[in-house]
């Protein structure tokens, strides 16, 4: 076989992990790819050494994945194995160099290749191997299912003897895959929804889900955003605040979501913004990791501020490790089979090539 993937144990803070043993099965008999798993590369998600062996893999030492295999999977870097592999090597995982070059940094000194799959492009072409569109709709669903453990009361409206109980008003700020998502997840729970995005095409799909869409005149698109928010003007951000501050005086839980891809993360609620909810609110921030969208986020942190909790994670589809693995799994096979078949020089494939990116 002229392929050897190599599966390395993900650190200690990943619930997720790269290829379950029915992919990696399908790379062995369909793609006549050798996998090397390293040693208790799943037992945390309840998979065995064995199941993969089943499936054809072969359990080796980390020490022994790295003389032997030709690409390395692996969703986070691993900067202390790049510096001990040889350089024909590549690795394919989820780095974010745009926003983290500091990340890729050994790489590119010990001149080892690597493809970040985040890179990929919102195409139909790119759509079964698009890792962010996987783990965003996660990400979005778990928001508000954590959103509906914090906060004090219940989703939907509720009448009894004793009195009606009003449903919960939620305002999301963003509504791409992970913002859609929350919105889909917290009608299903009885919430009243509002969303607001820069890009007016979102609000079809915003009131397609039931929510009402916020608009704010002179905002700014351009088709090489490839379907992403891009930076607004000074004039269009004014506007923007008063009207989320607006609708955030009848809101109880903000969802968090607006994200531009390496850059830091717009700043959509100010400190004094939050002096429009009231007390006891709750807010999710998915941006967190690129800065956050309130300005008081702190990543993987819960704060509170006048009363308000303010919960920053962007990796909230590690708290789904089953679904999350399902899904990455499938995008890495993708990848890795369109990259067979269609070569190294294919622009998608070029794409995700993270050297580019380095300054």
């Amino acid at each position: 076989m002229k392929h050897r993937i190599g599966l390395l144990k993900e650190p200690a803070f990943e619930k997720r992990i790269a290829l379950l043993p029915d992919d990696v099965h399908k790379l062995i008999n369909e793609l006549e790819i050798s996998v090397l798993v390293e040693k208790d590369y799943a037992t945390s998600h309840g998979i065995t050494d064995q199941d993969y062996q089943s499936k054809g893999a072969k359990i080796k030492t980390r020490k022994i994945i790295g003389e032997e295999a030709t690409i390395i999977i692996a969703i986070n870097p691993i900067e202390c194995f790049v510096e001990q592999v040889k350089s024909k090597i590549e690795f394919i995982g989820i780095y974010k160099p745009l926003f983290f070059q500091f990340r890729m940094k050994k790489y590119s000194e010990n001149n080892v290749k690597a493809y970040s799959l985040d890179l990929l492009p919102r195409t139909t072409l790119a759509q079964n191997m698009d890792v962010r569109s996987s783990m965003d709709a996660l990400s979005g669903y778990k928001a508000v299912i954590h959103a509906a453990e914090l906060y004090k009361n219940v989703f939907p409206m509720s009448t009894t003897a004793a009195g009606t109980l009003q449903p919960v008003r939620i305002l999301v700020l963003g509504a791409g895959v992970a913002g859609l998502q929350a919105i889909a997840t917290a009608k299903r729970l009885g919430a009243v929804v509002h969303a607001f995005d820069v890009r007016k095409a979102a609000g079809e799909e915003v009131r397609s889900l039931g929510a009402k869409f916020i608009e704010v005149n002179g905002n700014t698109e351009t088709s090489a955003a490839g379907g992403y928010a891009v930076t607004q003007t000074e004039t269009y951000a004014k506007q923007q605040k008063k009207c989320i501050e607006k609708q955030l005086t009848q809101t109880d839980i903000v969802i968090c979501t607006a994200n531009i891809p390496g850059k830091k993360a717009p700043v959509l609620l100010e400190k004094s913004s939050l002096k429009f909810l009231a007390k006891g609110s709750i807010i999710i921030d998915l941006a967190a990791e690129q800065g956050g969208n309130c300005s008081l986020t702190e990543n993987e942190t819960s704060i509170y501020y006048e009363g308000i909790q303010i919960y920053g994670n962007s990796y909230l589809s590690r708290e789904l490790p089953k679904a999350a693995s399902s899904l990455l799994s499938a995008n890495f096979y993708n990848y890795l089979k369109f990259r067979l078949t269609h070569g190294l020089a294919h622009e998608l494939v070029q794409t995700c090539e993270v050297s580019q990116y380095i300054q």
